[in-house]
């Protein structure tokens, strides 16, 4: 019975714990775990959402940790895998969320944007298997001054589109029983200062008016996307430009390429409803939870089929 036990040792099994990689990706996710309950507590209590932003921003931190220590033990871009995405796109998340909350630091923005990252997080730490978490070589297509370029605006790109699309769906939830006008831009039917002239004295006065809270998400939610929507076409033709020097052509109508035009359409038809014309409010925040779909088709439905030049073993090709 000795002699049997010992030709037989149990497999031993890799403890996050033990890999630093791993450890700070579980960091990340237990400080937005917390940080999310006090987002929705400092909501309802018309609090302040400053230990909100520090719990997010020490995430982001514990990430940038992790994605650096990956990048320097695999010696390349750390992208090679669904696991790394994934907290490469939390990462993403947890910074555009802070730069929207120097805009308007409500704990509004925490409680609609920090369940993506949260979920990225945790689909990567939880459902992932233990090889699909581990680094692993790049393929030969991958293995171009292209990648961080292409992969990196990316996936930025994606974040602010999630994000601001969040921030829409948030639109949907608040002061439903009233019409929101965009006051608080040039583009839209209002301005922010509406000039009145006073027929008794002919005199031109300013009279401010006061946004509200629908209203500054609806214009958070656009500038957030235009910048998603921007950095999706720069990385769209970084894209096109890569796959000819990979492949021989410019376009080749894979599933992730065409799911990416897809979500490029969806967004553009976004901005055109809003500049050309004139919606506001509700109506094209349903067109950005249309795209929020999108994207989450686009970046992770593609991957779980496992087909495509795209796939690379995200998921069920590994």
């Amino acid at each position: 019975m000795q002699a049997d036990w010992q030709a037989d040792p149990p497999r031993p099994e890799r403890v996050a714990v033990n890999d630093p990689v791993l450890s700070l990706g579980l960091l990340a996710f237990a400080l937005l775990l917390v940080a999310l309950p006090l987002a929705f507590w400092s909501l309802s209590g018309g609090l302040s959402s400053s230990p909100v932003r520090l719990l997010v921003a020490a995430a982001n931190l514990s990430l940038t940790a992790q994605l650096t220590l990956r990048w320097w033990d695999s010696g390349h871009f750390p992208i090679s895998n669904l696991y790394e995405s994934l907290c490469f796109l939390a990462w993403a998340c947890t910074l555009t969320q802070l730069l929207v909350e120097r805009s308007w630091p409500s704990p509004l923005v925490p409680a609609a944007a920090t369940p993506m990252a949260l979920g990225c997080l945790a689909f990567a730490s939880f459902a992932l298997p233990d090889r699909l978490q581990e680094a692993s070589p790049l393929v030969p297509a991958l293995r171009s001054s292209w990648l961080v370029m292409h992969v990196s605006v990316i996936m930025v790109s994606y974040a602010a589109l999630l994000v601001g699309s969040l921030l829409s769906v948030a639109v949907l939830f608040t002061d439903r029983g009233q019409d929101l006008q965009l006051r608080s831009s040039s583009i839209g039917t209002g301005g922010f200062r509406q000039a009145k002239l006073a027929t008794e004295s002919g005199e031109l006065r300013l009279s401010s008016v006061s946004i509200g809270v629908s209203e500054q998400l609806d214009s958070l939610s656009y500038r957030t996307i235009t910048v998603g929507f921007l950095l999706l076409s720069v990385g769209l033709v970084s894209g096109a430009v890569w796959a000819n020097e990979a492949w021989g052509s410019w376009w080749s109508w894979d599933p992730k390429e065409t799911w990416a035009l897809i979500c490029w359409l969806v967004y553009a038809a976004y901005l055109h409803s809003r500049l050309s014309r004139g919606w506001q409010g509700r109506r094209p925040a349903l067109v950005a939870a249309a795209g929020l779909v999108v994207i989450v088709v686009c970046y992770i439905g593609v991957n779980l089929l496992g087909i495509g030049l795209h796939s690379y073993g995200w998921f069920l090709g590994a």
